[in-house]
């Protein structure tokens, strides 16, 4: 079995190396090119989405009130 401690030193020394090479600057390139292209595509959080969802549900609720209430109104009326 390999020791954890030897792992841990291998794994150190590979973040080491990727820090002083230009690994580290590709790596904030394509983040700063992701985060430019998610802005482009006009995207939201998951938060906002379910805010959205919820809204949405109330609105239709609502809706459906009205409909029942209109319906009752012109049968009332044909009456």
């Amino acid at each position: 079995m390999i020791d954890k401690n030897k792992i841990q030193e291998i794994s150190d020394k590979i973040s080491k190396i990727i820090e002083d090479s230009p690994i580290s600057d590709i790596e904030e390139n394509i983040n700063a090119l992701l985060q430019s292209t998610f802005t482009k595509l006009d995207l939201i959080s998951r938060e906002e989405f379910d805010v959205q969802t919820q809204v949405l549900k109330r609105t239709r609720l609502k809706l459906e009130d009205l409909e029942k209430k209109i319906d009752a109104l012109q049968t009332k009326s044909k009456k």
